[in-house]
């Protein structure tokens, strides 16, 4: 690929992330950083660096929704964009989806039993929804699809850290741009959110997650350019290491489940004693997950009792 890589700052405990130009039939912009002034100025100073200005790109490709990496859609408005259709959600912002998202996350955040106290500062992410943009897509892409402009340029879907999560395989270079599916020196996180098809029915984030690296990995790729730090060159053996440590967090979390039915926050806050507070709706995320996986092990049990969701060992 000729790819140029453009590092953007972003207001985030993860730090920077990256975007990609690269070069083909069309010239395409690979994630676009989030809606911010300063986040706006490493954008045009990394396309001019490539010898390009911002009114030269003719599409924009999203790897995801999640606002580090699809706010300055706004930024091209001449170009193309490019992602999963669920992304469309998120730019349009539409009342009847953002009230439906606000539901879906009450709903479910109360089978967990979580303190109505906590609830509004989870559920609205004002913050989070000033940094994305406002751009719609102008195509869907989705499995499998090819880029238009980047022959054998190649989707695939991803889902676990966001639902909307595509990679892109070079089938030449056996290269990939890899969003944050795997990043080099952190996990990413199997966030709780609704599903695709706007039901009730929440995705298991953690098992799509470990599904979607296993695909990473049968793909033999020799290169992901994340979304976040550096190439990754020895992909294979990284994964391994995120599903070994998904292993470890597996047998902490089964030591508090015991025949006394337990809550998600009750666990949560076993797990994460010195965390859980100041990041709830993370820590609430990861536990749900790995219960996800005890459950489909066949080690632990759920059930719903007054309305709340409980967890035995079996």
């Amino acid at each position: 690929m000729n790819i140029h890589k453009i590092i953007i700052p972003t207001p985030y405990p993860i730090g920077d992330v990256n975007a990609f130009l690269v070069k083909g039939d069309q010239l395409s912009l690979f994630d676009v950083g989030p809606k911010t002034e300063v986040a706006l100025d490493a954008l045009n100073k990394g396309i001019n660096e490539a010898g390009y200005k911002l009114e030269d790109i003719e599409q924009v490709v999203l790897t995801h929704h999640h606002p580090d990496h699809a706010g300055w859609v706004d930024a091209f408005p001449k170009a193309d964009i490019l992602g999963h259709e669920y992304n469309d959600h998120f730019l349009r912002r539409e009342p009847e989806f953002m009230s439906y998202r606000t539901n879906f996350y009450r709903n479910q955040l109360s089978l967990q039993a979580v303190p109505e106290k906590y609830l509004e500062k989870i559920v609205e992410s004002k913050e989070a929804l000033k940094l994305y943009g406002s751009t719609p897509l102008t195509k869907f892409i989705g499995d499998g699809d090819v880029v238009p402009g980047h022959p054998g340029l190649r989707a695939i879907y991803t889902p676990g850290h966001a639902q909307s999560h595509l990679i892109f395989l070079d089938e030449s270079t056996n290269e990939v741009i890899g969003g944050d599916l795997l990043l080099d020196k952190v996990a990413a996180n199997p966030l709780v959110e609704p599903p695709t098809d706007l039901s009730n029915r929440r995705p298991k984030a953690l098992i799509q997650q470990q599904e979607s690296l296993k695909l990473l990995r049968e793909l033999n790729v020799s290169k992901v350019y994340a979304g976040h730090g550096e190439e990754i060159v020895e992909v294979n053996d990284l994964i391994d290491k995120r599903l070994e440590k998904d292993q470890l967090r597996l047998k902490q979390l089964i030591k508090h489940v015991v025949n006394t039915p337990k809550t998600v926050i009750e666990l949560t806050m076993d797990l994460y004693p010195a965390h859980y507070r100041a990041e709830l709706g993370l820590t609430l995320s990861k536990t749900l997950g790995y219960l996800d996986c005890l459950v489909r092990d066949g080690l632990v049990s759920e059930e719903i009792v007054n309305d709340v969701i409980v967890y035995t060992r079996n």
